[in-house]
């Protein structure tokens, strides 16, 4: 299911043996568009600190009580190795919390959300509700592309919420939101508030359209010009983005990755 990330956003986070924290952020590659680490800002219990959880750490999710259960214990937590919260993360410190953990890194491509370290998938996922071959592919393709690419690619969701977006003609709006799948932690769609094009309205633009993102100068490229987000189909905060919905979106912007050679 979709959701917003501001939502999860202050989700607690339960240890097997009691709560370490909240949700603060997400650390997402913003090659693939998919959800790396869960940032946890560990409040009275560690203060001053935050820590990075991967995905391979949760066991349960309860969207109700607003909570997330992780496999580990609150010392595992607690000698985790630190990280600098005003410095970009490097591949080099993710290797070294996936070793404390002794898990397998996402990147390995036997593994995926480290699910090759518990040996039976993710959340009790079953093989037909894994990420698509085609997903995976993508990944290894981008791997394969940079043989000598060293640092990764990750950046806060919360640092994107904010920026201003430009179509091919001019801008449209900036980022409200972001709306990723709880399954595969895939971020589908930016929440795009128009109100100073176009009052009143907030339009979906898939990671797909993004041409380029400047972040020195906090902005968002599109491949689309503004009369194709003006007449793109009408979106509603408040319901549930249903597989109808995201079909007519897919076909209103249909063959602009082949128009602009995305």
């Amino acid at each position: 299911m979709l959701r917003h990330t501001s939502q999860i956003n202050g989700y607690a986070i339960h240890a097997s043996d009691g709560a370490i924290g909240s949700v603060n952020d997400f650390l997402f590659d913003d090659e693939t568009w998919l959800v790396r680490w869960l940032v946890v800002d560990t409040g009275n219990w560690l203060p001053g600190r935050k820590v990075l959880l991967p995905l391979s750490s949760l066991a349960h999710v309860n969207h109700i009580g607003r909570q997330f259960s992780v496999r580990l214990t609150k010392q595992q937590v607690k000698e985790c190795p630190d990280v600098e919260s005003d410095q970009p993360v490097s591949r080099q410190m993710e290797t070294t919390i996936y070793d404390y953990y002794g898990w397998s890194p996402y990147w390995n491509p036997v593994s995926y959300l480290g699910m090759a370290a518990f040996g039976g998938g993710y959340l009790g996922r079953t093989a037909a509700t894994l990420p698509s071959p085609e997903l995976m592919r993508t990944e290894q393709e981008i791997e394969d592309a940079q043989p000598g690419k060293v640092e990764p690619t990750l950046r806060s969701a919360n640092e994107v919420i904010g920026y201003h977006i430009y179509a091919s003609d001019g801008e449209i709006g900036h980022v409200e939101d972001l709306l990723v799948d709880d399954d595969d932690w895939s971020i589908h769609y930016l929440v795009v508030d128009t109100k100073n094009w176009w009052p009143g309205r907030q339009v979906l633009i898939s990671p797909m359209s993004v041409r380029k993102i400047e972040w020195a100068d906090r902005l968002v490229s599109l491949g689309a010009d503004r009369q194709m987000v003006k007449n793109s189909p009408p979106y509603d905060s408040s319901t549930t983005v249903d597989p109808l919905y995201e079909k007519n979106l897919h076909n209103h912007y249909g063959d602009l990755r082949s128009r602009e050679g995305l």
